[in-house]
């Protein structure tokens, strides 16, 4: 995997030394989060905060050759729980491989496959276009794993924001729910005088926070347009 710095990454603490936590990455690859970068302010115990063999979410920093500058105090709750959902769904995947061709059959299947791309991405694939599966491990074992994906239900990931619509106009509720009833890609509640809820839901966790962020700058530039005062709540 080529890394770039900015780029979110899930990686296991190694080991603490001195002022610096070694976390290995996918690739084989180390890098290095120094005290300042794993939470701000003083540090009284870094064990609060990583453990050698723990998971976490990572910020790339820089590349200089091969040394890896991480942070792991910038990441937001949000990228973690998308890398983190990305890697148990990567996990879930490979087991129902397992479960169908064996362990050891497995094992050689996800090296295979990972060096081109992730399980998960592979078996989504399979879903639509079952023919290089098929040729991995046969028609039958194929249609096995893909009986088994279908069968399950896929997570979504919810995202919500409040946001305040006022108007000083005398038919300013009438330009509110004007505005209101052009959003289509949100589910919207009333929560108290001035106050909306807006709710976007998908299965990919950018894809809801990018439809959310579209439809309220939409909203925003509908509501300048009407003479709507327009704010959002909660970041």
């Amino acid at each position: 995997m080529e890394l770039e710095e900015g780029d979110i990454v899930l990686g296991t603490v190694d080991r603490i030394v001195g002022t610096n936590v070694f976390v290995k990455i996918e690739g084989d690859r180390e890098g290095t989060i120094t005290f300042s970068e794993v939470a701000p302010g003083r540090i009284r115990n870094i064990r609060d905060y990583v453990v050698p063999k723990k998971k976490i979410v990572c910020k790339v920093l820089r590349i200089s050759g091969d040394r890896i500058d991480l942070s792991f105090r910038r990441v937001t709750q949000k990228e973690q729980k998308e890398i983190l959902g990305r890697h148990n769904q990567e996990k879930s995947y490979e087991k129902i491989l397992e479960s169908i061709v064996g362990k050891k059959e497995a094992k050689n299947l996800i090296e295979e496959i990972s060096k081109k791309e992730k399980v998960y991405n592979f078996l989504e694939e399979a879903k639509e276009d079952s023919k290089k599966l098929e040729k991995l491990i046969g028609k039958q074992n194929a249609k096995k794993i893909l009986d088994i994906l279908k069968s399950q239900k896929k997570k979504t990931s919810i995202l919500k924001k409040e946001i305040s619509l006022k108007s000083s106009e005398p038919d300013g509720l009438g330009l509110i729910k004007n505005l209101l009833e052009k959003i289509k890609e949100a589910e919207i509640k009333y929560v108290s005088a001035g106050r909306y809820s807006l709710k976007a839901e998908a299965e990919d966790i950018k894809k809801a926070d990018n439809e959310l962020r579209e439809t309220l700058e939409n909203l925003e530039k509908e509501a300048k347009k009407s003479g709507v005062e327009f704010s959002i709540l909660k970041k």
